[in-house]
């Protein structure tokens, strides 16, 4: 028996491969399943097309040119359905004790018996803080949904990446006054080119204000403070979304014995060839081997992950 923990696509794609070497798994999901596909912003539409999603060998038809996130989630969850997969969602990851071939895995549910335990949760679930006074205010939002509460609101939109720019224009779209503030002296490169001329020119000529080289410095129920390049600025307020990035659970991955690099990228130590990490029988698999250099790996470039970890486990198993 493997535990999988995380039901993303990898952890899906994991489980895929192993049914099809003949090894049961049970794949355990804190929130919902491809939870963190749920979170994405509800218009959402993927960088890439449809088939570099794709995993188990099931075609992912999308109605245009990039899928977008409803998409997704049916897929996934027909992939799922397909493979009969063993998911118990809801249910949260809180120990792994043993060792290699006796594991004992401790939820907020019960416990599980496996020889084997695959980490596959992500980077989506925990946000980056801005760590200023206010941030725990009601108002103050890591994740976005879809814009028509902000309608004639004043909005401070955090951050210069492809969320911040989608947050920016939707509620601007549905008559918020929006203001950004970017950390950096202009938008990610990175920010998806056929947005990008797009928020730019309401930049150019005013209707969303922007201030670069800018940070938040404190939020107050009708208010916040900004320091920019000509100053420190305070401007009305009434929702502040903050796309200041993610990270993967650090807390579980120690919790788990898991080491990290020592600098600021805080990758698990884990073997190439077979994703197996410093304790024996654990596996990290998806954007989670990534430690906070987020943007390097997506579901395109981890699913071969699924494939060497099952192929590791099953000759392991074996022997």
């Amino acid at each position: 028996m493997v535990i999988i923990i995380g039901s993303g696509p990898i952890g899906l794609a994991t489980a895929i491969e192993l049914k099809r070497r003949g090894i049961e798994s049970t794949i355990i999901e804190r929130g919902c399943l491809v939870n963190s596909i749920y979170n994405y912003p509800v218009n959402m539409t993927f960088f890439s097309t449809s088939e570099r999603l794709e995993i188990g060998d099931i075609p992912f038809i999308s109605h245009g040119p990039k899928p977008t996130r409803k998409e997704a989630l049916e897929y996934y969850r027909r992939a799922a359905e397909h493979y009969e997969l063993n998911v118990k969602l809801y249910e949260e990851v809180r120990e792994v004790n043993g060792e290699d071939g006796r594991f004992e895995v401790i939820t907020s549910k019960g416990s599980y018996s496996a020889d084997k335990v695959v980490l596959a949760t992500g980077f989506y679930g925990q946000a980056n803080p801005m760590k200023v006074p206010g941030e725990d205010l009601p108002k103050v939002m890591h994740y976005y949904d879809e814009p028509h509460r902000y309608a004639w609101q004043n909005v401070l939109v955090v951050g210069g990446g492809n969320s911040a720019v989608d947050v920016a224009l939707e509620t601007w779209r549905c008559n918020a006054n929006v203001t950004m503030v970017v950390k950096y002296s202009e938008l990610k490169a990175s920010v998806k080119y056929w947005v990008k001329p797009d928020i730019e020119n309401r930049i150019e000529e005013g209707a969303i204000k922007a201030h670069f080289n800018s940070e938040v410095l404190e939020i107050r129920s009708g208010e916040v403070d900004i320091r920019t390049a000509e100053g420190e600025v305070t401007i009305p307020n009434d929702f502040v979304l903050a796309m200041t990035g993610y990270r993967p659970h650090f807390g579980l991955m120690k919790k788990l014995g898991i080491e990290l690099t020592d600098d600021d990228v805080q990758m698990p130590v884990y073997s190439e060839q077979t994703l197996e990490t410093n304790r024996e029988g654990l596996y990290v698999a998806g954007v989670v081997c990534g430690g906070m250099d987020t943007s390097r790996l997506f579901i395109e470039n981890t699913r071969i992950h699924a494939e060497h970890i099952a192929e590791d486990i099953g000759k392991k198993l074996k022997s």
